[in-house]
């Protein structure tokens, strides 16, 4: 159990900017079963003192002063592995302790699943990471029709995209970038050594977040990329200071952040999405049948007030039940919203039930289907990619998207806080490109990067439109400059897709075919480095297992499929390639 508990806190240690998804919490119990039924045979138990035995267990686990003990236990497991500082470590444990002791007393230490492990099947139902599908309707898939280009003169959209801002309202100009704590630049994190600067006043290249005056520079300095018709928001309002965060903190960044949005953003509809920072812990997000206090109530009805007079009566019922909805933002267009905390590796409380949580892609089935009915297209965003979800969840995902490839016209998500994409095929061959996931950059510096922010250029509104994606700019602040004595900050136009990578359109096959460029343009990888990044690429080469690595999470929109990535690197460099796989910056 308290191995449980701070093994939640290596999930957001800091790391560097990751090419692969990580494999996350989920993946510690790969190969449990045979070893915990090796550990307990000799015990030669019967099923009902099994049972009996765990029952007892859980009724002890309810009582506070034994969550206390297993909490105490944790701390000092930390602080013993150096897991974070001290004062981290007691402080996260005590955050976390009650949810995931009632997580594991319900899951892995229920009677039922904890004896159909040890016993297995005739005493009860181990099924914590069983494969599940999701039933498609007997529509028979329509022929694949790629979208036309648009006639020349045709309307089109600039959509705002905004992700991962991550508000440190305790950021503090001159204070250590370098500190012990996993997030610095703040109010705690001391002065720095004499031989090093101190944070910026707009920002750090470092282990730190933004204060509210880089957000607010960035929102009344969207002019030049103007003007938007609409405005996508991917979640990640507070910051990462996860080990010492309330309700109350996570209640305030929603509030002060929305509310400069709409000050700067005026009329301009905008849509967002749930963020796995947005609750306390972090990534805990129960399913809907999770009642009482440790529901997510508390977080969806204030984002449904926060939000009412962007969303719809339909969109803000959903919302309030599940953090997901789906609205009409013109004729011909239906954006769906998901909450991608439902697939994520790193929910504990998805291991009580994993199998489609909150019945969310069962619903995005009927959505797409009735878009499908109407001769609608469908934009879908969410903060966590789908290459980086449970792998059920995922799998299901990628087949949902190959069934409506025709009316799925855009997908956009953040949470990497790097400038990435993930490519979807044909679940037949997976050869043929039928759509592409936009991965785009934070607005945060964490970890070592340029705030920013991406426009899309979209196929406009009118009658017969594709609604695709024709083209992206991303925009930076270039906090070298901008935090120069007596500079001002001046955020501009990093690149244009299009003309940058030489591409033809924005369309699947396009991206496909830059990857395979790529592979063997150097000079062409190592521009799409520096862009990774957002300008501020790390110092140490990327060689060829990183290039490759990188180059295969492109691929990547399936997780754990490695035969996403057989064309592009021989069977024996896949293994060197995986071992550069990295964990998540959040």
């Amino acid at each position: 159990m308290a191995l449980a508990l701070f093994s939640s806190l290596a999930l957001w240690t800091p790391a560097a900017a990751h090419p692969l998804p990580a494999q996350g919490y989920f993946a510690s119990f790969s190969g449990l079963a045979p070893q915990v039924r090796d550990t307990f045979g000799w015990w030669n138990l019967t099923c009902p003192v099994c049972k009996s035995l765990f029952t007892i267990l859980d009724f002890g686990l309810q009582k506070e002063n034994n969550v206390v003990r297993v909490g105490s236990l944790a701390t000092k497991l930390c602080q013993l592995l150096k897991i974070a500082p001290p004062a981290v470590c007691q402080s996260a444990v005590q955050l976390f302790e009650d949810d995931m002791v009632e997580v594991w007393r319900r899951s892995v230490l229920s009677p039922s699943e904890a004896c159909g492990l040890l016993l297995g099947s005739t005493c009860g139902h181990w099924d914590i990471f069983s494969s599940w599908n999701i039933s498609l309707p007997a529509v028979p898939k329509p022929a694949p029709q790629p979208p036309k280009p648009p006639a020349p003169g045709a309307p089109v959209s600039r959509v705002l995209f905004l992700t991962d801002l991550h508000w440190d309202r305790d950021y503090l100009e001159g204070t250590d970038p370098d500190c012990e704590d996993p997030l610095c630049c703040r109010r705690g994190s001391g002065p720095p050594p004499p031989s090093r600067p101190g944070a910026g006043y707009w920002g750090e290249y470092s282990k730190c977040d933004l204060p509210l005056r880089t957000l607010e520079s960035l929102l009344s300095g969207l002019g030049p990329a103007g003007p938007f018709d609409m405005v996508y928001w991917t979640g990640d309002i507070p910051a990462h200071n996860v080990w010492h965060q309330s309700r109350q903190d996570q209640l305030q960044a929603l509030t002060t952040v929305t509310a400069l949005v709409k000050k700067y953003l005026g009329p301009v509809p905008v849509y967002p999405a749930v963020g796995n920072h947005e609750s306390t812990p972090v990534n805990g997000f129960p399913p809907p049948f999770i009642e009482g206090n440790q529901s997510s109530c508390w977080l969806y009805e204030a984002m449904a007030k926060a939000w009412e007079p962007w969303l719809p009566a339909e969109a803000l019922h959903t919302l309030r039940i599940g953090g997901f909805y789906a609205l009409s933002p013109s004729p011909g267009l239906r954006l769906i919203s998901l909450n991608m905390n439902f697939c994520s590796r790193e929910n504990f409380w998805l291991l009580i039930n994993s199998t489609d949580p909150a019945g969310q892609l069962q619903w995005l089935v009927g959505e797409l289907q009735a878009a499908e009915d109407r001769g609608d297209k469908v934009h879908i965003i969410g903060h966590i990619p789908p290459g980086h979800c449970l792998k059920s969840w995922s799998w299901n995902y990628y087949r949902i998207v190959a069934r409506y490839e025709n009316t799925l016209a855009g997908q956009f998500f953040g949470h990497t806080h790097v400038d990435e994409f993930e490519i979807f095929y044909d679940e037949e061959t997976l050869s043929r490109p039928l759509s592409v996931a936009f991965l785009a950059p934070s607005a945060t510096t964490y970890i070592s990067l340029n705030p920013g922010y991406r426009v899309y250029l979209i196929d406009g509104n009118y009658p017969g439109s594709s609604h695709v994606v024709l083209d992206h700019e991303t925009y930076i602040l270039n906090l070298t400059q901008a935090n120069e004595p007596g500079a001002t900050p001046h955020w501009h136009l990093l690149y244009r897709a299009l003309e940058t990578y030489r591409l033809p359109n924005a369309l699947p096959a396009a991206w496909n075919d830059l990857v395979y460029r790529m592979r063997g343009d150097t000079q062409l990888f190592q521009t799409f480095w520096f862009l990774y990044h957002k300008g501020h690429p790390p110092s140490e080469p990327c060689g060829t297992p990183c290039r490759l690595a990188t180059l295969c999470a492109q691929l990547s929109a399936r997780s754990d499929s490695p035969a996403l990535c057989r064309h592009l690197v021989p069977d024996a460099s896949i293994a060197d390639v995986q071992s550069h796989q990295r964990r998540p910056l959040c």
